[in-house]
């Protein structure tokens, strides 16, 4: 046991496990990057880190995928209005909306959210969840490569189909159904708008039993989506 010890601490010993901790670690880097590619062509149905989780921890989850045609161009046009206005026009993160965030930071300010729909994708692809500097570290250049190498159809039929919308409820075709009992396809304006803005905290919202601010908030999304326009031309 001691020569194991002595081995294990010895020079030739810590070079090894610095050796296997640098390969770890460029793994790890080099896996989104490559997954990426993989993830571009629509046959590929990409699952996220929740997914994967839940399926270790032998919860299960309920997710089924639809391709972006079969899901209610409202859905797409009220997440967008509700997450991420820009998504249209931006290459993965809204600069504006980050220069406003590290802004209100160093005024010692609340900061408000920031994050794009790739930067929640690549989040929610290849992240971990829970507020971290390390992880926006990483996940802003993981955005900007994902949004440069994907299309944006992609990017938001992946997104609709990945995200959580409720506790092991993943994507917009299993939310439809819980919630509404219908198909994404057969969304009305007003239950899209109740999924999108139930994104943001899909542990403490439920858009069937939506309260006072949960409707408020939602008629507002409605409104917007119906006006959409530009916002939502890369859809098209």
């Amino acid at each position: 046991m001691a020569a194991a010890r002595r081995g294990i601490f010895s020079r030739g010993g810590l070079r090894r496990w610095v050796r296997l901790g640098v390969l770890t670690v460029a793994i790890m880097a080099a896996l989104p990057v490559v997954l990426t590619v993989l993830y571009i062509p629509p046959v590929v149905r990409p699952i996220s880190t929740l997914m994967i989780k839940d399926l270790v921890t032998l919860q299960g989850y309920d997710r089924q995928w639809v391709a972006l045609d079969d899901i209610a161009p409202v859905l797409a046009h009220s997440v967008i209005m509700s997450e991420d206005g820009q998504f249209c026009t931006h290459r993965g993160v809204d600069l504006g909306e980050l220069k406003g965030v590290i802004s209100d930071a160093l005024d010692g300010e609340a900061t408000r959210g920031a994050s794009t729909i790739p930067m929640q994708t690549v989040k929610n692809l290849f992240l971990w969840n829970g507020r971290s500097f390390l992880r926006k570290v990483v996940e802003l250049p993981l955005a900007i490569y994902f949004d440069a190498l994907v299309p944006k159809r992609r990017i938001m039929e992946i997104y609709l189909n990945i995200a959580e919308w409720g506790p092991n409820i993943y994507g917009i075709e299993a939310a439809s159904q819980h919630y509404f009992g219908k198909p994404a396809s057969q969304l009305s304006r007003r239950q899209a708008a109740l999924l999108a803005v139930t994104l943001p905290n899909p542990a403490a919202r439920n858009p069937a039993k939506a309260g006072p601010g949960l409707r408020r908030l939602a008629t507002v999304i409605e409104r917007r989506a119906g006006k959409a326009g530009a916002y939502v031309q890369c859809l098209n």
